[in-house]
């Protein structure tokens, strides 16, 4: 067994940001369109485990929507995960 297999990430992708007061949300229906702070060239941040991990553009292609990394972000040293062996 591969010590990764059990490592789990979630992936997540931040279209763009909006405030509202949360009466407003509520009353809110199915198919109700909240707008966003961003335009539709404009690049998504791509968050693993809700950290920025990179940056992308949003594609269709048929029916699926995907997004392509275009910046790969760097973390700050002291942000980086720390190496147990190096430790020991």
């Amino acid at each position: 067994m591969n010590r990764f297999d059990d490592i789990s990430v979630d992936i997540s992708v931040v279209l763009g940001k909006s405030e509202m007061p949360v009466h407003q949300l509520l009353r809110m229906g199915r198919g109700a369109v909240i707008e966003l702070d961003t335009h539709e060239t404009d690049d998504v941040t791509i968050l693993a485990n809700s950290t920025p991990v990179a940056e992308g553009q949003v594609t269709v292609v048929g029916d699926k929507v995907g997004i392509v990394i275009t910046k790969v972000l760097q973390r700050a040293v002291d942000m980086r995960p720390v190496n147990m062996e190096d430790r020991i």
